[in-house]
């Protein structure tokens, strides 16, 4: 098993463990300041159900994006992050 699927296996059981489902799910991203990123991550996102704040960091430049979802299952936002990863430069907090 690669770290990356560690890593998402260790998120899915704390998932599991420590919530209910369905519920609303934060993700929070930090990506670097670019119109072309910021649209990509936002596009992953339902358009009408998301709530997407976004925030420039001091120096400009790098993008703080937070996301409130309803996510029905853990798997469902292991999804959601795995759909992200591509995007270059992104860091998934």
């Amino acid at each position: 098993m690669s770290k990356k699927e560690e890593v998402y296996k260790g998120l899915q059981d704390k998932l599991e463990k420590d919530f209910s489902w369905p519920r609303v799910y934060l993700f929070k991203f930090i990506i670097p300041a670019d119109n072309e990123k910021l649209a990509l991550l936002e596009s992953k996102f339902n358009s009408e159900e998301a709530q997407i704040s976004v925030r420039q960091s001091r120096n400009g430049n790098y993008l703080s994006v937070s996301a409130k979802e309803m996510m029905m299952s853990p798997a469902r936002v292991i999804e959601r992050y795995r759909a992200v990863e591509n995007i270059e430069g992104i860091i998934s907090l």
